[in-house]
């Protein structure tokens, strides 16, 4: 037996840290074992579970004592420090190493699941949808790009020698490299300039970033023939029905009462009222919401966001509510919709019958 196993998959962007100090430092598989999760039944089974209860990859077991180390970052450490004798430290002298890491780590991977998870798993952190999930990874890889510069100083993200920011960082590049263009982004340029340099340079330099490249954009691949972005929102589903008037009330196109604004919704006065207040509620980007049918997970916070401003706005005795309001979503032609951008009706000032007709 080996004297540590570590379990992992090709496609995890986090193992492929993990692996690349092994490659760079030439451990043996007698030192190292890698295999998969499969051989305990899989992340979610009990017998992998025992070992890591969070059930994620890498695992990292020391077999002599039993001892579990979870978490990529975590383990490259004790792999930089149990083999420290062998290879490069991966710890220049340069502080950007260590900053790099914790930027990707803390920054850039929270929210990289926007770019291939299912609906059922938002949010993604603290993003409810794929597009502002998507937005903060691309910032993030901005920040750490400003950070890298334009002068490395050699091949590597700190200079000539091989660093942790090269193996935290690099993986997840292949990720974004795929993906990216998947949700819009330009293919021949998805990564920041530096980034950019640097990936392609070291991965046509060195042979072992050639080699988790190659293990993590096969398993990707393979994600892709078995149609993964098909359902997936903004990438193989995509809102395709035509602007309306109220994309142009919303680019301020054609005037609009306005009643209350914030980054994701608009609220302004019907201009064929049904009551004596009636306010429309709508989202400032549709987002595949034609109408209410159409909702999903990607929906969750904006519907809230909806029925939050519309409580709000009944409330308000300027407006001419007084004690309650209706609030209404019309859905599709049978449910009396007009425009084809999912809006919330909130009518007040009068008192409302039953059924409403």
């Amino acid at each position: 037996m080996a004297k540590h196993t570590l379990y992992d998959m090709p496609v995890s962007n986090n193992g492929a840290s993990c692996r690349l100090i092994l490659y760079k430092k030439q451990i043996p598989t007698s030192e190292v074992e890698i295999v998969s999760p499969s051989t305990m039944g899989g992340l979610k089974d009990p017998k992998f579970l025992a070992k890591n209860p969070q059930g994620l990859m890498p695992l990292l077991t020391v077999n002599p004592t039993g001892f579990n180390i979870p978490e990529s970052d975590t383990i490259c450490r004790y792999l930089m420090s149990e083999y420290s004798s062998v290879g490069p430290s991966f710890q220049p002298d340069n502080v950007k190493s260590n900053l790099i890491a914790r930027l990707h780590d803390f920054y850039l991977t929270t929210s990289q699941g926007s770019m291939y998870k299912a609906e059922s798993k938002l949010p993604i952190g603290r993003f409810w949808t794929r597009k502002d999930g998507i937005a903060e990874f691309r910032k993030q890889m901005q920040i750490i790009d400003d950070v890298i510069g334009e002068d490395r100083g050699g091949l590597y993200l700190c200079g000539p020698e091989v660093s942790l920011a090269d193996a935290r960082l690099f993986p997840t590049m292949v990720f974004a490299k795929m993906m990216l263009p998947k949700f819009g982004v330009d293919e021949k340029d998805p990564l920041p300039p530096n980034i950019g340099k640097w990936y392609d340079e070291v991965k046509m330099s060195d042979p072992d970033f050639a080699k988790v490249h190659d293990e993590v954009l096969g398993a990707l691949k393979g994600w892709d023939e078995g149609g993964r972005w098909d359902t997936i929102f903004l990438a193989g589903m995509r809102d395709e029905d035509p602007p309306t008037i109220f994309d142009k009330i919303v680019a301020g196109e054609i005037p609009a009462d306005v009643v209350r604004e914030d980054d994701k919704i608009l609220a302004f006065k019907d201009i064929n009222p049904a009551a004596p207040a009636h306010v429309l509620v709508i989202p400032k980007d549709r987002y595949g919401l034609s109408n209410l049918r159409k909702a999903s997970g990607e929906h969750v916070e904006i519907l809230g966001r909806l029925l939050v401003a519309a409580g709000q706005i009944a409330k308000d005795e300027s407006l001419g509510f007084g004690d309650g309001a209706r609030i209404v979503i019309n859905d599709g032609p049978d449910g009396g919709q007009e425009v084809p951008h999912l809006h919330v009706h909130v009518l007040g000032g009068r008192k409302m019958t039953w059924p409403p007709g």
